[in-house]
């Protein structure tokens, strides 16, 4: 048994590497390959999909950015960097001394945690592994870390325990971001991922959202929470109008920043 699980994880990290450098793989040709069954690939391409790593199309595989698909983290690093940046650095207005401040895994909210060190003392929790690494040594910054089953592709931890985890403690503000909005309301493609963050708006006296306008193209299979839920919207003035001026009219703070 352990024996045939070593092989089955060997198998499922060439596969992975494997879409990842190619950016697409037919079903059929994995099998070949793997000298495996094409159902065995099935459910590899379903345990991999389930961690995010890529996404199951008609006849295989792809790790190809997309409406559906938005990318490992490694992937999403490099878009929208500058955007990012900006609207952040606008969102940074919202940190102060004394506060216990929230970060979610997002890699958009990964860009204020170079902006924390300016606002010592502060407390910050976050089930984010490269925030947890930046702010392990910065002297003023008391860290909690969240635990729970690490996601590879997500680069944080996720899932019930982490969840359970978020409940212990109370933030005055959190900061979050979503990778679709579709109606007014936020989607994520990972249930593990909804069930954290639900936990962390729930901790949280202050909610910031911040958003680029890509988020308006994507779409996302399991739902968050309304854009209504937050107290103020940080946006670039790319967003869609009609989004922005019902924010607005619905009583939610949103601030619209030039982009590059």
């Amino acid at each position: 048994m352990d024996a045939r699980t070593d092989a089955q994880e060997a198998r499922r990290d060439r596969l992975r590497d494997l879409v990842t450098s190619k950016g697409f793989v037919r079903t059929a040709d994995l099998a070949t390959e793997f000298g495996v069954s094409v159902m065995t690939i099935h459910r590899d391409l379903d345990a991999l999909q389930a961690q995010g790593w890529l996404r199951k199309v008609r006849g295989g595989a792809s790790c190809l950015p997309s409406t559906q698909f938005h990318g490992s983290t490694s992937e999403r690093l490099t878009t929208m960097v500058q955007t990012k940046q900006l609207l952040v650095r606008a969102a940074a207005a919202e940190l102060a001394p004394g506060q216990v401040v929230m970060i979610d895994d997002s890699t958009t909210c990964l860009n204020l945690v170079r902006h924390v060190p300016d606002h010592t003392p502060i407390t910050v929790i976050s089930n984010s592994l490269p925030a947890i690494s930046a702010l392990a040594r910065e002297p003023g910054v008391a860290l909690v870390a969240l635990g729970g089953t690490y996601f590879p592709a997500y680069d944080a931890f996720m899932g019930v325990h982490t969840a359970q985890s978020v409940q212990s403690y109370r933030a005055d503000v959190l900061f979050m971001s979503t990778t679709a909005v579709t109606g007014g309301r936020c989607y994520h493609m990972s249930p593990e991922t909804v069930q954290v963050k639900r936990a962390m708006m729930a901790a949280a006296t202050r909610r910031v959202l911040i958003i680029d306008h890509t988020k308006f193209a994507n779409q996302g299979l399991y739902a968050l929470a309304p854009l209504t839920d937050f107290d103020l919207v940080v946006v670039d003035d790319a967003a869609p109008a009609a989004e922005v001026r019902r924010l607005r009219d619905n009583g939610v703070e949103v601030r619209a920043i030039a982009g590059p």
